[in-house]
């Protein structure tokens, strides 16, 4: 499989605070990964080299076979879908739904004179429908709940046919309801044979969705454990990349995970 993100001893400073130390991944065609680790473990810093928009300190960097810093990433970035806070925070509130989505086609946020073809209008119907969303194309996208918003922003990251698409905390601030739903969809795009490589970042094993097939643990900017996520996933590699004794539970496709009590430890004994 060829490689779409390939990290050679990326290391990421600023001042003297090191975010990402020495870091080497891969990711091929084809797969999805999860990347975990508590906060300040330098998830957030990892997508932004990953999207392009950020560039090593030290080591290397190649995103879908171009090097960062030897490649024009205005190019670059419309190859690779991102779903952030950062971005949808520059979504201007009065934007429709299905503007939201239409301009990803030229890599701006909020519609001004551009032209879109009828394959453009199209496509922002299909993904807007796809994410159970399409009848909120004509909304404000200040007006819609954060889950809606969610899925819009997973829509709009996949706008450009992405080679990649990477998805920073898709779930976070979501009530249990909007965060099944998007488990669901993500579940959904995971199997899809036709989508991009995956990357989704997250804190709990819980949003893990079914279908993800590898596993990034990060622990102080550095990988603490990697592969796939039936070798990876362990109760002993989740409790050193957080630094708490955690159980691991798996059942009907999904994780979840509960630190270990003291009254549980003394009842194994």
């Amino acid at each position: 499989m060829t490689d779409v993100l390939d990290l050679q001893a990326v290391t990421i400073r600023r001042g003297t605070t090191t975010i990402l130390d020495d870091l080497s991944w891969t990711v091929r065609e084809g797969e999805r990964w999860v990347v975990l680790g508590r906060n300040g473990a330098g998830k957030t810093t990892l997508l932004q080299v990953a999207s392009g928009r950020m560039h090593p300190t030290s080591g290397a960097a190649e995103l879908l076979g171009s090097r960062l810093g030897a490649t024009d990433v205005f190019e670059l970035r419309p190859r690779i879908g991102l779903s952030s806070a950062a971005l949808a925070d520059r979504i201007p509130s009065g934007e429709t739904v299905r503007d939201v989505v239409l301009t990803a086609a030229y890599g701006v946020t909020g519609r001004w004179r551009e032209a879109y073809e009828e394959v453009d209008e199209s496509r922002a119907g299909d993904l807007l429908a796809a994410f159970g969303v399409d009848h909120l194309a004509d909304r404000f996208f200040g007006t819609l709940s954060e889950g809606e918003r969610k899925r819009v922003q997973i829509a709009r990251a996949l706008m450009s046919d992405p080679e990649l698409l990477l998805l920073d905390e898709p779930a976070a601030g979501l009530d249990l309801g909007g965060r099944e739903e998007l488990v669901g969809a993500l579940a959904e795009l995971a199997r899809d044979p036709r989508s991009p490589a995956l990357v989704l970042v997250t804190h709990h094993v819980e949003e893990i969705p079914p279908g993800f097939t590898h596993l990034l643990l990060l622990r102080q900017g550095r990988v603490h454990a990697a592969g796939p996520i039936v070798d990876v996933l362990t109760a002993e590699n989740l409790s050193g990349a957080f630094d708490v004794s955690l159980r691991l539970d798996h059942a009907d496709g999904r994780w979840s995970a509960h630190a270990v009590t003291s009254t549980a430890v003394r009842g194994a004994h």
